[in-house]
């Protein structure tokens, strides 16, 4: 039996490299007076712009097909928006000593963020594993990200996030739920035209959170954030981090098990429940923060990296166990939409 090829060497995300670039950018350049005001502008712009295309993208059909495995994408949100909110109280409260207050924000902030969908597809089709599901699973955390992640936020960071005022709640509604939901409207019409331009798009979701990303930075340097941020402090936060992820990558795998699931049900649970999305928490880190956006983002920014250098590990060696081949009737609850995506992610 053939095995797949399997990269040489761990994935260092080009798109890390550039999300520091641009942090570095902001510390020796950043925008101050007119066009700071000009930068804000068009990174408010540039949030609403990216939650319009992910409702547009979003299938509603295909969500709905992927209803009939409703017990995986039960555990795969269950992981994301409660276990992992449960550990990020746990580490807040080890924090106090060792983080300052906006990294111990942060650090609780990328708990309640929702799941990547891209590399959850992509480590569990090199792990052989439920690609469908994890399409789906993927899917499903985005969308309950869009409502989830700033009442979570609201409910458990307070008044580091200005908690339910009104102002918040507004800031909310018309940045991240309202491009959203007029995304899902027009998908009927713009559906084939974001298909077409898949490439193109994409350039255009990076450079949005790149210049959110400085926008943000810009004000924290403004504001004296590198004085509160340590060699110490920063490794401090890795470990940290370092064990959260250890933790949740042992959780969704052993317990998918005792919870009956397959071989194939538990790659992608464990793919998909142990991440966290970078695209959808750092345009939301923005709205929710605002200015203390700068230092909120960088656990997400290194958790995003760590994610992938292990997650890398774990599915070539997946990949390497035997696996029966899917059974018939599991091919067949999975929706055309699905199966494409599926081979395109393989």
């Amino acid at each position: 039996m053939r095995r797949p090829h399997l990269p040489a060497r761990l994935p260092l995300d080009p798109y890390v490299l550039a999300l520091l670039g641009t942090v570095g950018l902001a510390a020796l350049l950043p925008a101050r007076g007119a066009a700071a005001t000009a930068a804000g502008a068009a990174s408010t712009a540039a949030v609403a712009l990216l939650f319009f295309l992910y409702g547009a993208r979003l299938s509603t059909r295909e969500a709905l097909d992927g209803l009939r495995h409703w017990r995986l994408h039960l555990t795969v949100l269950t992981c994301t928006f409660l276990l992992f909110p449960v550990l990020g109280l746990a580490l807040r409260a080890l924090a106090p000593g060792l983080l300052p207050p906006p990294l111990q924000s942060g650090l609780l902030f990328l708990c309640l963020v929702p799941s990547t969908v891209q590399s959850s597809i992509a480590f569990t089709s090199i792990a052989r594993g439920n690609v469908p599901a994890a399409i789906c699973a993927g899917s499903f955390s985005s969308l309950a990200g869009i409502v989830l992640t700033p009442l979570l936020a609201a409910v458990l960071l307070g008044g580091r996030t200005g908690g339910f005022s009104l102002d918040s709640l507004l800031k909310i509604t018309l940045q991240l739920l309202l491009p959203f939901l007029l995304g899902q409207a027009l998908r009927r019409w713009v559906g084939g035209f974001l298909t077409r331009h898949k490439e193109t798009l994409g350039r255009v979701d990076r450079g949005s959170i790149l210049l959110v990303v400085y926008t943000a930075f810009s004000a924290g340097v403004a504001a004296g954030i590198w004085q509160q941020v340590s060699p110490l402090r920063l490794g401090a936060l890795m470990l940290l981090e370092a064990g959260l992820l250890a933790v949740m990558l042992l959780v969704t795998w052993y317990g998918a098990a005792r919870l009956g699931f397959g071989r194939e049900d538990r790659i992608a649970i464990q793919f998909a429940g142990s991440k966290k999305s970078l695209a959808a928490g750092l345009p939301m880190a923005s709205v929710l923060f605002g200015a203390q956006a700068a230092l909120a983002v960088l656990p997400l920014m290194l958790f995003h990296q760590m994610q992938l250098m292990v997650c890398a590990v774990i599915a070539r060696r997946r990949a390497a166990d035997p696996r029966p081949e899917l059974p018939a009737d599991r091919v067949a609850e999975v929706s055309p939409t699905a199966q494409q995506a599926a081979s395109q992610a393989r």
